[in-house]
């Protein structure tokens, strides 16, 4: 008798191997050059999961396996590996001793073009550790890693690293990240010594030492022991800080320092995990993942203080059929099978993996998963586990798992996947628009269809990419985040896709709004000696609040134009926004309203009034006062003092507005708004004027108007284009 084949979610199915409460899913996310990579290879040299630590300058990290992280030190892409952890008896008190965890980390990039990355792995996780510079302090991507973390509700605890760098301070780190990210942060771990002083770290919470051993350049071996007579005060004064910011929050040890009590560390701890995990409170811990001090403590934080996937809140989705209804989640593997979509990769050697996060149930080789978006079903070939570069095909895979798939079709990133009994809809990640474009063509026939292959390939990865064919000039357009994300696009198409082409000056992105408010006329009449054509629309048009995008009203009374046709002219309407009126570039923060037209008995017709649309609006356009608005980018850049002045001078030529100079260890930072387009080539001429010394990071601001001496430059080039339409 054949043996029937469990659905997604069944109870039967095979046992764990680690239960929800011993699993954490958590991301490393930072500022670029903050550490991220260089704390991740350290825990997964302390996990046992490598034998050999990697370093980023040397090009051996696990996490960064790609060839152009290797060759610039920089992370591109977000990289998931597990790790175990069982925490030891070594004199300080744990929550969970002895007791053997599974930790699936996401290595996520610091660089703002590779923002999605971060997002989407944000999406997914139930905790992250935010990696803050001891030197710097927060940094522009610090906040908006932060800004990810808050929008998912993601508890984080904080690693203050690099305290081993001259110009390190704990306090000061610890004091921006309350008031610049409006954390409630504490230090739990303090950093004991800094820069080349650095021997060990200090426990808050049982006031012990861990003190390296300077003999060993691993950072195995260390001891515990009283807390250097020095040092004593300051460890005091950070538990009764610490105890009191936790009883302002927390009736348990409100109550036992009302009563004054002692607050026992493991009442304490409990506390702490209770208030992370209501994204209350963030535990801030100081060390160095470079020379190796502070990491194993940093991994017990993540057992403490993190939360498993059944302390966080159940996942809410939606039921396709009726979009009112939230569903929730329960994270349980007894339930239903549903999951996530959150990263598509091509594989060279096993094709598209995509990887997904399980919220419930369970998902084996053969059983049958279902696509809300695209109402299919289809059947799971191969399961794997990740570690990085490497694949581990595995039988199973439970609730609160971050795994992948391979060979799924019509994916796309934030699709749900589930079983088809369980009908619902997970809310997707969302990602920015992309700021810069540049043409692309290939040198040789042979390279079009690899060209068109290899763009489609990278286009279903990232969402913030995007390849298309321009209809007025026919080049083949890449848009994406920045001009180092464009450059990994080429870079990529060239090395995985055999690809060569060549490339054009990339594009700015601009967009056309209106300034003031104006009606008007489009009518599309043709009479052809048969049945003709009519329709006739009258609009008014007005500029919409800054951010709040195209509004299209309804005001027709009286059946002026009948409703069957009110959709052509919208559509009409919505043409002419995605192809402006001034250079091309599509139209913003515009209110339309349809408040007038005529209709012929016989010769109106849809496309008659998709027409009467367009016409309308390019009326309307021509005296609303139209304009360009092009992409600001908040710069940051940090230079030595005696730069200060080159590089203020250098922003103010390209355009730039100075919002704040601030001094910090005897270096400057600047605050500045500048337009993308003046930021080509910025980083040549960063590393010219302060000999290499200065650094910048750069982040999507705003749109704003650009100046009428440039306008008409950027309409002159636009001639022959608008000219065609």
């Amino acid at each position: 008798m054949q043996a029937v084949k469990e659905k997604p979610g069944s109870v039967n199915a095979a046992q764990r191997p680690y239960t929800m409460e011993c699993t954490r899913n958590i991301g490393i996310a930072a500022h670029i050059d903050a550490g991220k990579t260089t704390t991740t290879e350290r825990i997964l040299f302390y996990t046992g999961l490598i034998h050999r630590m990697g370093d980023v300058d040397d090009g051996n990290t696990v996490t960064d396996w790609m060839e152009q992280e290797r060759e610039r030190g920089i992370t591109i892409t977000s990289a998931a590996t597990t790790c175990y952890w069982t925490q030891k008896g070594d004199g300080w008190p744990k929550l969970a001793l002895g007791v053997p965890h599974r930790i699936n980390i996401i290595d996520t990039p610091g660089h703002v073009d590779f923002t999605a990355e971060v997002e989407r792995s944000m999406r997914v996780l139930d905790g992250a550790v935010a990696v803050f510079c001891g030197v710097a302090g927060v940094q522009p991507q610090s906040e908006t890693v932060w800004r990810q973390a808050t929008k998912y509700k993601v508890p984080r605890i904080a690693f203050v690293n690099k305290m081993d760098r001259v110009g390190a301070n704990f306090e000061n780190a610890v004091a921006e990240m309350r008031r610049k990210l409006g954390a409630y942060a504490f230090p739990v771990v303090l950093p004991l010594g800094k820069e080349d002083y650095l021997r060990g770290v200090i426990d808050v919470i049982s006031q012990q030492a861990l003190i390296y051993d300077e003999t060993d350049d691993t950072g195995m071996r260390y001891a515990i022991t009283e807390i250097p007579e020095e040092e004593r005060e300051r460890a005091k004064r950070a538990l009764a800080e610490l105890i009191g910011a936790v009883a302002d929050k927390d009736d348990t040890v409100a109550e036992l320092v009302i009563e004054d009590k002692p607050v026992d560390a493991v009442t304490l701890k409990r506390a702490i995990r209770r208030l992370t995990c209501n994204l209350e409170l963030v535990p801030v811990l100081g060390g160095s993942a470079f020379k190796k001090r502070g990491v194993q403590p940093l991994v017990d934080a993540v057992i403490d203080y993190l939360p498993s996937p059944l302390d966080v809140p159940s996942a809410q989705g939606q039921d396709p059929t009726q979009t009112d209804r939230p569903v929730t989640v329960p994270s349980d593997d007894s339930a239903q099978f549903c999951s996530l979509a959150f990263k598509l990769w091509s594989d060279p050697y096993v094709g598209k993996l995509v990887f997904f996060r399980v919220y419930s149930g369970q998902l084996k080789k053969g059983d049958v998963i279902y696509n809300p978006r695209t109402r299919k079903r289809e059947r799971v070939s191969r399961v794997m586990m990740i570690q990085a570069d490497k694949r581990i095909d595995v039988e199973s895979v439970f609730a609160g798992d971050i795994a992948a798939l391979v060979g799924l079709k019509n994916i796309t990133t934030g699709d749900t996947l589930c079983c088809e009994d369980f009908d619902i809809l997970l809310e997707p990640p969302t990602f920015p628009e992309p700021v810069i474009s540049m043409a692309v063509e290939p040198k040789t026939k042979a390279d079009r269809d690899k060209l068109s292959e290899g763009l489609q390939r990278l286009a279903e990865e990232d969402p913030t990419f995007r390849c298309f064919t321009n209809e007025e000039t026919g080049q083949l357009i890449i848009a994406g985040m920045g001009e180092l994300h464009l450059e990994i696009i080429r870079d990529r198409l060239f090395r995985e896709f055999k690809v060569e082409a060549n490339s054009g000056a990339p594009q700015i992105a601009y967009r056309e709004t209106v300034t003031k408010p104006a009606d008007g006329e489009g009518k599309f009449i043709r009479q052809s000696g048969g049945r003709g054509q009519y329709g006739h629309a009258v609009i008014k048009l007005e500029p919409n609040q800054r951010g709040k995008g195209v509004e299209i009203l309804n005001e027709i009374v009286g059946g002026a134009i009948p409703r069957e046709y009110i959709p052509a002219v919208e559509r009409g309407l919505e043409e002419a926004i995605g192809g402006g009126v001034l250079a091309g570039y599509p139209m913003v923060d515009l209110k339309i309203s349809i408040v007038d037209g005529t209709f012929h008995e016989v010769d109106s017709s849809e496309l008659a009034f998709k027409m009467a649309g367009i016409f309308a609006l390019k009326d309307a356009a021509k005296k609303a006062a139209a304009i360009l608005l092009e992409p600001v980018m908040k710069v940051e850049v940090t230079t030595p003092d005696e730069y200060q002045g080159d590089l203020l001078g250098d922003l103010n030529r390209r355009r730039g507005k100075i919002i704040n100079i601030e001094s910090k260890n005897s270096s400057t930072i600047l605050y500045a708004e500048v337009p993308l387009a003046e930021l080509f080539g910025y980083a040549t001429a960063i590393r010219s004027l302060s000999k290499g010394r200065a650094a910048y990071s750069m982040e999507p601001f705003s749109f704003e108007p650009v100046p009428n001496s440039i306008t008409a430059s950027i309409l002159d080039t636009a001639k022959p284009k608008a000219a065609r339409a």
